[in-house]
């Protein structure tokens, strides 16, 4: 799994939300999680944080937020040099084909749907970090 210190970035605008995606964390042993109401504040946190010595390695958010989507924040994620490889999960209760399958291609990656056991999103980070290494050890290849 990801390292014990990875920081994660919590993306949605219902505090309660957020708060049990944290307490999730911290049971799988991650103690290092930010939180923003939407998308807008997440990307500042991101631009914030990439200028220091601990970036946000992990982002989890909610489809549906106002001022930026998490949609949105994610095309503009991917469009960035700087973090367009971070693993970014959606947490939402957006469970229809279409929408998963347009975060899939814009370059989340993984897709929980709501509500969620917190053996889903454990199992959803195991298959993240699976996915980072199998894009690593490609590039290493070629």
């Amino acid at each position: 799994m990801f390292k014990l210190t990875t920081k994660f970035l919590i993306v949605d605008d219902f505090s309660n939300m957020r708060k049990i995606i944290k307490k999730i964390l911290r049971d799988v042993g991650y103690v290092n999680a930010l939180e923003a109401a939407d998308g807008y504040q997440a990307y500042q946190l991101l631009v914030e944080y990439s200028k220091t010595s601990l970036p946000i390695e992990f982002v989890i958010a909610d489809w549906n937020m106002p001022t930026m989507s998490g949609i949105e924040l994610l095309k503009k994620c991917r469009e960035e040099a700087t973090f367009k490889t971070i693993p970014f999960m959606f947490v939402t209760a957006e469970g229809e084909q279409k929408q998963i399958s347009k975060a899939l291609l814009t370059g989340a990656t993984e897709y929980v749907v709501k509500p969620f056991s917190p053996a889903q999103l454990k199992e959803k980070l195991v298959s993240s970090f699976n996915n980072l290494q199998n894009d690593i050890n490609n590039k290493i290849k070629i």
